[in-house]
């Protein structure tokens, strides 16, 4: 019984659980960031090139 009392105390997996989650939500917000730059940075490509022509 020690050892499972032991264990249900034990908070370290939940530190890593807790740091994977706010990783996961930073790389979901840099992701957003970079497709939405990519998307402007497209555009503005196509602008340069039209006027180009």
């Amino acid at each position: 019984m020690k050892i499972l009392a032991r264990f249900v105390k034990d908070e370290s997996g939940a530190t890593a659980i807790e740091y994977g989650l706010i990783a996961a939500g930073i790389s979901v917000v840099i992701i957003t960031a970079v497709q939405l730059a990519g998307t402007n940075l497209n555009a503005t490509w196509g602008t340069i090139a039209a006027a180009l022509k």
